[in-house]
């Protein structure tokens, strides 16, 4: 009986310490980006975002999604390590499109506490 107790014992202080370490967090260097101006000869910009896991949990990027089919967003997909950075590159392609202003929203879900994210990149491509 005496076991039974002490075993009982042991697995809750376990389970207790490893639900008491904090979750993956992402936190970015910017949250947005101006690409200012452009000229729709060369209507394809990119940029990458970089990021830093500050929880202490593996962050692992679900999905990133933009708002159209001109932004493309390329990703880590391995988990980044707790205080490891990750990249996500975002590459606007102009091509056929009207010049002007534009603003691109980048949806980013992970595993962290936060699950949602939005990246912005806007810039005013000018014609030829």
């Amino acid at each position: 009986m005496k076991k039974i107790v002490i075993m009982t014992l042991m697995l809750m202080c376990g389970l207790t310490a490893a639900l008491a370490q904090k979750p993956a967090e992402i936190k970015f260097d910017k949250l947005t980006h101006d690409f200012g101006t452009f000229s729709e000869k060369n209507p394809v910009v990119s940029y990458t975002f970089t990021y830093t896991n500050v929880g202490e949990q593996p962050l692992v990027i679900n999905q990133a999604v933009a708002s159209c089919g001109c932004t493309v967003p390329e990703y880590t997909k391995t988990p980044i390590q707790p205080g490891e950075k990750g990249e996500i590159k975002v590459t606007y392609n102009g091509t056929g499109k009207f010049p002007g202003h534009f603003k691109k929203s980048i949806t980013v879900r992970t595993n962290g506490a936060v699950e949602m994210t939005r990246l912005y990149i806007e810039g005013d491509m000018t014609e030829q």
